[in-house]
């Protein structure tokens, strides 16, 4: 599983970008509040935080594969747990996300289904569900109430960001997937890649913690 890509920002469309590396151009899908500061970077070098499905029929046969791409770990972070919401894939989801993601976790989190609404495909009933499904999971993610200081958020490097999505990707609850790479942290403070991450936190997760 690709979980970050780097290139050459080629092309920049509507609902997607086009990255070179190496000779070979990849479209990646991204959020609309996305396209703008993506366009300031044309022709840089950007770095992706990604996540891979794939569109189609599951019974037809014509599976294609898709590739999700976020300027930032947190908007990853926030669509992985939005998808989880009845009746919200990877494409209507996607295509939702018109506004940044704290914003929207804000709404979330205050029960604000009137902003909801204003998401491109997100009605009355949408929007009921997505507060029942997600709030309360989305506070480390909504901007402080105003006199509020801001939460201490919890410190990942990139590495171990990848990790937890992989983790999470192959099942893991996202709880314990936190919890298993903090262990894994006390144990082995710098074992390098996501992959060895992703390996210290099976080895909590199993009681082998050597």
């Amino acid at each position: 599983m690709i979980v970050q890509l780097t290139g050459n920002l080629m092309e920049v469309q509507e609902d997607a970008v086009v990255l070179e590396r190496d000779g070979v151009a990849r479209e990646v899908l991204v959020p609309p509040f996305a396209i703008s500061e993506l366009a300031s970077h044309r022709g840089q070098t950007v770095t992706l935080h990604t996540i891979e499905f794939y569109e189609g029929a599951q019974g037809g046969g014509n599976l294609t594969p898709r590739m999700l791409g976020f300027l930032h770990p947190e908007d990853r972070l926030f669509f992985n747990r939005f998808v989880a919401v009845k009746g919200f894939g990877p494409r209507k989801a996607m295509k939702a996300l018109a506004e940044p993601v704290r914003r929207i976790a804000t709404w979330i989190e205050t029960s604000d289904t009137k902003s909801l609404t204003r998401m491109p495909g997100v009605g009355k009933r949408g929007a009921e569900m997505i507060v029942a499904t997600l709030k309360g999971k989305m506070e480390d993610l909504a901007l402080p109430a105003e006199g509020e200081a801001p939460k201490e958020a919890v410190v990942l490097s990139d590495a171990q960001r990848d990790a937890l999505e992989v983790l999470v990707a192959w099942g893991d609850p996202r709880g314990d997937a936190e919890r298993w790479l903090s262990r894994a942290a006390q144990l082995h403070p710098d074992p390098g890649t996501a992959d060895e991450w992703v390996r210290m936190a099976y080895r909590v997760k199993t009681g082998v913690e050597g």
